[in-house]
């Protein structure tokens, strides 16, 4: 009964920031689960504020792409 809350919550977030900016999110995405290079250009688009301890379906996103690399 607690968890549901949280993850609703979590995915609302996610949800709403992939439609916001797709551009940003996709980007981040990649970029913390290392499959983008790390440079100068590619860390304009890359919003770190996502890390957020509250997003957790952003932060298993990311440790999924992680594990594929």
């Amino acid at each position: 009964m607690f968890l549901a809350p949280m993850m609703l919550r979590s995915l609302a977030g996610l949800v709403k920031i992939l439609v916001v900016e797709p551009a940003a999110s996709i980007t981040s995405l990649l970029y913390f689960g290392d499959l983008l290079p790390r440079n100068t250009t590619l860390e304009r688009l890359v919003r770190h504020e996502l890390l957020d301890q509250d997003n957790f379906l952003f932060n298993l996103l990311i440790n999924f792409l992680r594990c594929l690399s």
